[in-house]
């Protein structure tokens, strides 16, 4: 399964201070039905995340019904990404 979407980047000052991106709503639907299969302790999915030329391996969080992509700081410097701008991603769900 791939999805590709565009959404805001975030920050979250929590004990282990971190950038996500929100999935939107159509994507987590289609990503619960997969979730089934492939998901690992807490809810998890696994996942090759995509922005600008950058790939890297994660997996998406389940958060308040929705799911987000955590952005590492290696893919943020990359790509010159920060708190507040949008970006496109791509997601390979990991079988």
């Amino acid at each position: 399964m791939e999805l590709e979407f565009s959404g805001e980047v975030w920050y979250w000052r929590g004990p282990a201070p971190w950038y996500f991106v929100t999935v939107p709503e159509a994507g987590c639907r289609e990503l619960a039905s997969a979730s089934e299969v492939v998901s690992y302790g807490w809810g998890m999915v696994p996942v090759t995340a995509g922005i600008g030329a950058t790939s890297w391996t994660t997996s998406l969080w389940p958060k308040d019904g929705a799911y987000i992509v955590p952005l590492k700081a290696v893919v943020r410097k990359a790509e010159g990404v920060d708190e507040g701008e949008t970006v496109t991603i791509r997601l390979t769900l990991d079988l």
